[in-house]
């Protein structure tokens, strides 16, 4: 790759990382993340689209670490139903909206 090229996934990260300053839910980036996520790779772009999108975008602005971080409070205050029912719900409910992004992609084209 050229260095054109990781200029643009460093901006891309950039402007995720900006954006996800405003947005103070997990859960509610998680959810937008997941059905731009799902829109985006219905599309079947260009290996640099999709970096630039796929990895730089949407990599910086969900934030696995976030996720991460919500589970650990959780767990920390020692519930461990609730952490294994968050944990449970959040993964599924990505999984569905993941796939509803790309189902809309796929009846707009």
């Amino acid at each position: 790759m050229k260095i054109k090229s990781y200029i643009y996934i460093l901006l891309a990260c950039y402007t995720a990382t900006f954006l996800r300053v405003f947005v103070n839910n997990n859960l509610i980036v998680s959810l937008i993340g997941s059905l731009f996520f799902g829109f985006a790779i219905a599309k079947k772009l260009k290996s640099f689209k999709e970096k630039v999108i796929l990895s730089g975008f949407f990599s910086c602005f969900t934030s696995f670490s976030g996720f991460i971080y919500f589970l650990h409070k959780i767990l920390s205050q020692g519930d461990w139903i609730k952490f294994l029912i968050f944990l449970n719900s959040v993964i599924l409910l990505n999984i569905f909206t993941m796939y509803f992004g790309f189902w809309i992609s796929r009846k707009i084209t």
